[in-house]
């Protein structure tokens, strides 16, 4: 018989530990990341790295770090990024530049090199989205207003950890910090990220769109997989992180209407691998060599908890948010995420970092992990306190504008056009910059191999020069004829000059491009080559082929990139701009779905009367593919309805724990297993008491809960018999119904 590999028996032990730990740490009511690091500081004391195998330990804990990412980026997406609204990107933007700047003061005065010091700010700028969400779920506030701000913030440092992760790899391996390294390496890495973002977008929902019919659960989970780990190719190949590529799939997949459904599949990979990341980020733990590190522990984790909550209080202020709402937001960020040590190990693998600060990551990451419901609890007083303090003129200048209602910004026709025009030209003139980029490093060299000479110039102009055609073409002519193009041509004739100056410009930056690709390939001199770009962009805007190709490739990518927030929200209970248009911050809405054990469920809204008992307005119930907007007092609550609530977030509070009222009984109730029906038969002995009644009058269906199938007597046997039908001794009676009842049957 075979040897059982070791790397078999260590996966055996790690998955053992975590799953030991991951009951222990749920019955503590603890989060399950806590306890995959705590199994694996265990199983450091079984596998170290000088055990046998111990390689590939660390390979599948690199796949780990590829499924999480995935994951993350299933759950990112850039739609979500274009939403989260100005209060998230000024208070996450100034929370980690602050934190980073902090760590790195920190690491000074440490003594540490400046390299160690920018990755220990790096590590300890990002929270961690997992703990959060599970602490709201826990401590009921995920429908506060703060909340919101809270998952926005995250969603922005996620993206911020990506681009931390690629900079901190150019600078590590250079080992100095350059200006124009760094402007190099975030042009590339946006390049790659914007470029792939939008051939996916054009691509990939179209695929799965034609494929719909053949893509049951196995096949769409494959297809995912290939896609997340083709990505994660192309990543590598082109000098980035594989983690990059697993992230920039998993949000190009998320824009699709099948990304619940690819994230439902992905789930059980994304735990397995993912407990041996973390298992294995446990296991750099050394407990024997922590005490010489207690001093860094101690100071690092006050840093984070106090950094993170002070800057993020404030920049959720600066962002115009009040002091109560701020100081809620700020307190719930106080702990290091899971891209700390994703960057740890990164460090770990470029040689900039010790494991010495990796164990201290790890180790401060604990700590404030466990601080983590504390400090939010603790927002509260610490507002009161604040609030007991801070002068009256300072409130005032906190809150001034946090309250009230505030009116609609109209733009103006130029600034809508201006932004429209922007955003079109730089995404059209991107793509034909990287179609040039790629055809000259790629195309012409195989052209020139099959076709040496002018005659593999001359192929590759004409296959470059068809690909960017209706991108030039929708530079010159977009928004040209745009009802704030024609408006403003025809309110003022000041404003021909600076309207025709935007088609100037779009022409000569088209008649560039071209020009470029005409002397790269051809060498000719300026006057030919700007004769040619005019004739050839004429000969573009006249095509009507081109004109309807380029309608074509923008109705496509327009209908893949909205597909999923169309579909979800032809199914919301509210739509986005009704949310949008709430007057004041201090009212939210929020979702609430109606289970079956509600206290309030088959009364109406009159019965009810939430508003003058919560303050709380229903303002939409959505039954099923039904949706009743302002719903009258005569509306009742059903089981499965999701109602919308418009209220204030002590509202909120009073509204839940009405709703919730039997929840506790109800999960006493489901904690104990329920009987199940069963079929089974008794025999009428001669002193039942069953003998001369009839199956109605004998109480079997009204006290015993069971239901009579079929009788044998004799030699023959009645199915559904009447229910009059007097039954006699011997008769054999088959019945359904709980067991315990149909014991208590057979004593009769």
């Amino acid at each position: 018989m075979s040897e059982l590999p070791s790397l078999v028996s260590y996966l055996a032990l790690i998955l053992a530990c975590a799953g030991v730990f991951s009951l222990i740490f749920k019955w503590l009511k603890q989060p399950i990341v806590l306890a995959y690091i705590v199994a694996g500081i265990v199983a450091s004391f079984f596998i170290t790295k000088h055990t046998p195998d111990y390689e590939n330990i660390e390979t599948w804990a690199q796949i780990g770090v590829i499924f999480l990412l995935f994951g993350l980026g299933l759950e990112f997406s850039f739609k979500k990024l274009m939403k989260v609204g100005s209060t998230a990107f000024i208070a996450s933007l100034f929370l980690v530049v602050s934190m980073i700047a902090l760590g790195y003061f920190t690491g000074v005065c440490f003594g540490w090199p400046p390299m160690k010091s920018i990755f220990l700010g790096a590590m300890i700028c990002m929270s961690s989205t997992m703990i959060i969400i599970k602490v709201f779920d826990d401590l009921k506030l995920t429908n506060r207003n703060f909340a919101g701000i809270v998952l926005g913030i995250l969603i922005i440092e996620d993206l911020v950890a990506v681009l931390l992760m690629v900079l901190l790899s150019a600078v590590a391996v250079s080992n100095r910090v350059e200006g124009s390294q760094l402007l190099g390496s975030l042009f590339k890495l946006l390049s790659f990220l914007v470029f792939w973002f939008i051939l996916g977008t054009f691509l990939i929902p179209t695929f799965l769109r034609r494929m719909k019919r053949f893509l049951n659960d196995e096949a769409i989970l494959i297809i995912s997989l290939a896609f997340c780990l083709g990505m994660v190719f192309l990543a590598t190949q082109a000098g980035f992180s594989a983690a990059l590529g697993a992230f920039i799939m998993g949000s190009i997949l998320s824009e699709t209407i099948d990304s619940e459904r690819i994230e439902h599949l992905i789930q059980p990979i994304k735990n397995l691998f993912g407990a041996i990341f973390f298992v294995s980020v446990g296991m750099m733990v050394q407990v024997t060599s922590l005490g010489s590190y207690i001093v860094p522990i101690v100071i690092i984790s006050i840093v984070v908890i106090v950094g993170q909550s002070l800057f993020a209080t404030t920049g959720v202020l600066l962002s115009g948010q009040n002091l109560r709402t701020s100081v809620a937001a700020g307190f719930s960020l106080s702990q290091l995420g899971e891209f700390s040590y994703i960057i740890g190990a990164l460090g770990l693998s470029l040689g900039v970092v010790e494991e010495s600060l990796y164990q201290i990551i790890v180790s401060v990451s604990v700590i404030t992990i466990f601080t983590t419901p504390y400090m939010m609890r603790l927002s509260n007083p610490a507002t009161a306190f604040l609030e007991r303090k801070l002068p009256q003129k300072w409130q005032d200048f906190l809150n001034k504008n946090a309250s009230g209602a505030h009116p609609v910004n109209q733009n103006s026709l130029w600034k809508k056009l201006l932004t429209q025009m922007a955003t079109s030209t730089a995404i059209y003139f991107f793509i034909s910059i990287v179609l040039v980029t790629f055809a000259l490093r790629y195309l012409h060299p195989f052209a020139l191999k099959l076709l040496p000479g002018t005659k593999g110039n001359i192929v590759t102009a004409f296959i470059l020069l068809l690909a960017v055609s209706p991108f030039v073409r929708a530079i010159i002519i977009k928004k040209n004829r745009s009802y704030e193009f024609t408006k403003l041509w025809a309110e003022s004739k000041s404003n021909h000059g600076p309207l025709l100056f935007t088609i100037i410009f779009r022409v000569m930056l088209c008649a560039g491009l071209i020009m470029f690709i005409l002397f790269k390939l051809f060498h000719t001199n300026f006057v030919i080559a700007f004769a040619l770009a005019v004739v050839l962009m004429i000969m573009f805007t006249a095509s009507k082929h081109l004109k309807v190709r380029s309608r074509l490739i923008e109705a496509r990518f327009k209908e893949n990139f909205n597909e999923k927030e169309l579909y979800h929200e032809s199914k919301a209970p509210v739509t986005k701009g009704f949310a949008n248009h709430v007057l004041e911050r201090d009212l939210h809405l929020s979702n609430f779905a109606i289970e079956p054990y509600f206290s309030i469920v088959g009364k109406t809204l009159k019965e009810l009367n939430f508003r003058q008992f919560f303050g709380v307005n229903i303002v939409t119930i959505v039954r099923g593919q039904m949706r009743i907007n302002i719903p009258n007092g005569n509306e009742r609550i059903f089981p499965g309805d999701q109602i919308v609530v418009l209220g204030t977030d002590e509202q909120m509070d009073l509204f839940r724990s009405r709703l919730e009222e039997k929840r506790k009984k109800y999960e006493k109730i489901e904690d104990k297993p329920q009987p199940e029906v069963r079929m089974s038969q008794i025999q009428v002995s001669p002193e039942s008491r069953l003998i001369g009644k009839t199956i109605r009058n004998s109480g079997i269906h009204e006290h015993y809960k069971c239901l009579v199938i079929g009788i044998e007597r004799e030699n023959y046997s009645m199915q559904n018999p009447d229910l009059d039908l007097e039954l006699a001794e011997g008769d054999i009676i088959w019945l359904i119904g709980e067991y315990d009842n149909i014991l208590k049957i057979s004593e009769l």
